[in-house]
């Protein structure tokens, strides 16, 4: 087992369980990515004769996305793409709202772009390998449309490694936000003070989890790698709330935490 030491009464708490995060922490994008599921969004919208200029749409769709976020991220109550869309469309003169039959098609569209342009991050299979049967292994990912975040995790072969999995879209709530780490942790059938959580984004991620109780681990790969940001991320100007939390860019790094120590061999061995 791994056992962690935290805070300044140096308190031993025994880790049986690790949660991530899921999109530039576990898999990320490549360029063009959003770029192509919007061109996929307009053309299903096209195909029911909703035919917006692409770049007008663009604008409208990107603005009406950051407010929808920014409330979100306030409030902790997860969004949807259904009122970005809508609101889009209202901004250009079409009277459509977030209900009408040819949102849901046009989702659909947009996230399966995702399934062509994201891929693991570098070591990602082998991590989840090496951990899986040593702890519990929970995944929690802020995803506004939950069958499109299940459709990913099963496209990237991610499933079977988690003994939990929890999409914000489906709980109604969004890390920061403490009840997220409350429905991970006991899923998980373990105390906040039994937990890891490894996420690359410093407040919904980091912050979240140590209001939360769990202990954070910040992955900084895709940021290091200026990979692609969605809509709304928070910026890196955000200050984490301990300074002793743990920064790590890549796996291979997560082994080599003192965390491990006690079982540092085996777990390196199996990773290698």
């Amino acid at each position: 087992m791994l056992y962690f030491f935290h805070g300044p009464e140096n308190h031993m708490n025994q880790i049986k369980a690790i949660g991530f995060d899921l999109f530039n922490t576990l898999i990320t994008a490549e360029p063009g990515a959003l770029s192509d599921a919007l061109t996929r969004l307009t053309g299903s919208l096209a195909q029911t004769g909703v035919c917006p200029e692409y770049g007008q749409f663009k604008k409208a769709y990107r603005e009406a996305a950051l407010r929808f976020i920014k409330r979100a991220n306030e409030e902790g109550k997860e969004t949807h793409n259904r009122f970005w869309i809508s609101v889009a469309l209202k901004t250009l003169g079409y009277d459509i709202g977030p209900d009408d039959p040819r949102i849901p098609p046009a989702i659909d569209a947009y996230f399966s772009t995702f399934l062509d342009f994201c891929h693991p991050i570098p070591g990602t299979m082998e991590m989840l390998e090496t951990l899986k049967g040593e702890y519990r292994l929970g995944l929690l990912s802020n995803f506004t449309h939950a069958p499109a975040a299940e459709k990913i995790i099963d496209h990237m072969g991610l499933r079977s490694f988690f003994d939990v999995v929890l999409i914000s879209g489906q709980i109604g709530y969004r890390k920061p936000h403490p009840i997220v780490f409350r429905r991970l942790i006991e899923a998980l059938v373990v105390d906040e003070g039994e937990a890891l959580y490894v996420g690359d984004d410093p407040e919904a991620d980091i912050n979240g989890a140590l209001r939360a109780g769990l202990h954070p681990i910040w992955f900084t790969y895709a940021r290091d790698k200026k990979s692609l940001l969605p809509p709304g991320a928070v910026s890196d100007q955000v200050e984490i709330e301990d300074d002793d939390v743990p920064v790590i860019s890549n796996w291979e790094e997560l082994f080599s935490l003192s965390y491990f120590s006690s079982h540092k061999k085996n777990l390196q061995r199996d990773h290698s």
